[in-house]
């Protein structure tokens, strides 16, 4: 048994989801952020009459959500309005062909056919995989915490019978043969920050993730779903602290009891949870603690995910032809990957996912007007670019690229901008390296080997977030807050 005070550094969304979860068990919780605002990579960026979001817009497993108000006594509709979005995604090639994907089973195959009508059978078959890995790797492991190498090798055969030590490419191209096809399959790692070539095949399931419980936008952008969850802290009695970064967790005694912030005050708690990087709360947080698995030397050797380049903008003018979300493919894929991953190199070229919430939700621009961001994988610091020298660099030839394919005239209609680099990933939210998803999803990365739920460490000290398991994006962070229901006891 614990006492009863929680606090939790950070309010990203496994931050937030946290937050709710201790304080459904009695905790009394304090989430203590950085910034001026909740939500960490789910910001919000409000300026000249536009509302960017600053990070997640893709919501693939709602029930995840509405478990978090049902714990609270409420329904999340009532509160935060989904909509899904048709089709899930446009994938356009450098060639100008396009593949609209969705969870429409016909609609799916008729675009396959497009393509290569054999692969169609092979199709069918990536989909039952893909099934047969969400069983596992969803459905019984996301929760389930691996606080030991034991607890690893006991789901092995599981895993084994998946192919889990294939990359999720190589698991595609077991099915497809068309090159086209193999990159709308297996683009989905680079969601979570993963390279399609090296991540382990447990992210498969995110396809039937995604045909199971659909792709969904929050009206209001997915600032409106961080607010609902700031809500539900408050009501529960919880409180919101900002502008309060923490400079160390405090322990004694091999425990941990408190922080103490970057102006000197030291707030006391029973447990502490956080929700910074993994690698960051090990290296910063807990500088002055020895450490014995998550030495300083560990965390250099670890990889780290890309980190991503990010422009918002808005324009004086609608393109409305072009989807919700976009993925917008270059002339290379597995050499650019390796540009990025392996060689830590910023190439000329780009790959971009282009995000239009106007399309679905017209309250986030003036009217008339459309809102975007456009996000490139780009390599995480180690590359040694200059952001401050090369941003606008970028920028403009993002901006190009752009105008020549899908947002004509791009330049002459853009009426607000803002960017965010690998620096603002390092500065503003202290990931180490500016890696934009924590530590890479590969295999030797994954479950016990990943940073652990409840802290190697130090006692009462316990990771939310993409740096421990089960990993990055929204399901993975919530989970993670889902996790701890089973390693952090309830309070005395």
């Amino acid at each position: 048994m614990a006492g009863n005070k929680a606090i939790v550094i950070g309010s990203g969304f496994g931050g937030l989801a946290a937050a709710v979860r201790r304080g459904a068990r009695g905790y009394d919780v304090e989430v203590i952020e950085k910034l001026d605002a909740p939500g960490g990579r789910a910001y919000v960026y409000k300026q000249d009459g536009f509302v960017f979001d600053a990070g997640p817009t893709i919501i693939t497993a709602p029930f995840l959500f509405e478990e978090l108000w049902a714990l609270c006594g409420k329904q999340m509709a009532d509160h935060v309005d989904l909509r899904e979005i048709m089709p899930y995604y446009r994938i356009r090639f450098d060639d100008g062909d396009h593949f609209d994907y969705s969870g429409d089973s016909e609609a799916m195959r008729e675009q396959i056919r497009r393509f290569s009508p054999d692969d169609i059978p092979g199709y069918e078959k990536f989909l039952k995989a893909s099934e047969r890995v969400y069983g596992v790797g969803f459905e019984d492991l996301l929760t389930v915490p691996f606080p030991s190498l034991w607890s690893m090798f006991r789901v092995l055969p599981d895993l084994i019978r998946v192919q889990f030590y294939r990359s999720v490419f190589g698991l595609v191209a077991r099915y497809i043969k068309h090159p086209k096809l193999r990159m709308v399959f297996s683009f989905h790692p680079l969601l979570v920050g993963g390279n399609p070539f090296t991540t382990t095949a447990v992210y498969t399931l995110i396809a039937h993730l995604e045909r199971s419980h659909g792709v969904h936008f929050a009206m209001g952008g997915t600032g409106s779903l961080v607010n609902g969850l700031v809500d539900l802290i408050e009501g529960q009695g919880g409180r919101m602290r900002y502008n309060a970064p923490v400079a160390q967790i405090t322990v004694e005694n091999g425990k941990a009891c408190g922080v103490e912030l970057e102006s000197g005050e030291r707030i006391a708690a029973d447990i502490v949870v956080s929700n910074a990087d993994s690698a960051a709360t090990y290296r910063d947080l807990l500088s002055r603690t020895r450490r014995k698995r998550w030495s300083d030397r560990r965390l250099q050797r670890a990889k780290y995910s890309m980190s991503l380049f990010v422009w918002y903008f808005g324009t004086d003018r609608k393109y409305e032809d072009v989807e919700h979300h976009m993925i917008l493919l270059g002339e290379r894929y597995q050499e650019l990957l390796v540009d990025i991953f392996d060689h830590k190199t910023l190439a000329d070229d780009f790959s971009l996912y282009l995000h239009r919430p106007t399309a679905t939700d017209t309250s986030l621009a003036p009217e008339g007007c459309d809102a975007f961001y456009v996000l490139s994988p780009v390599p995480h610091l180690e590359s040694g670019t200059d952001w401050s020298v090369m941003a606008e660099r970028y920028r403009k030839a993002i901006s190009k690229s752009l105008s020549e394919t899908v947002l004509p005239d791009l330049e002459q209609h853009v009426i607000s901008s803002h960017m965010l680099t690998p620096a603002d990933f390092d500065n503003r939210l202290s990931s180490v390296n500016g890696a934009a998803f924590g530590m890479q999803p590969i295999l030797t990365q994954t479950a016990w080997f990943r940073p652990h739920n409840a802290s190697e460490e130090v006692d009462n000290l316990y990771l939310v977030g993409a740096g421990t398991h089960p990993g990055a994006g929204l399901p993975g962070v919530v989970s993670s807050a889902k996790v701890l229901d089973t390693v952090v006891p309830d309070p005395a």
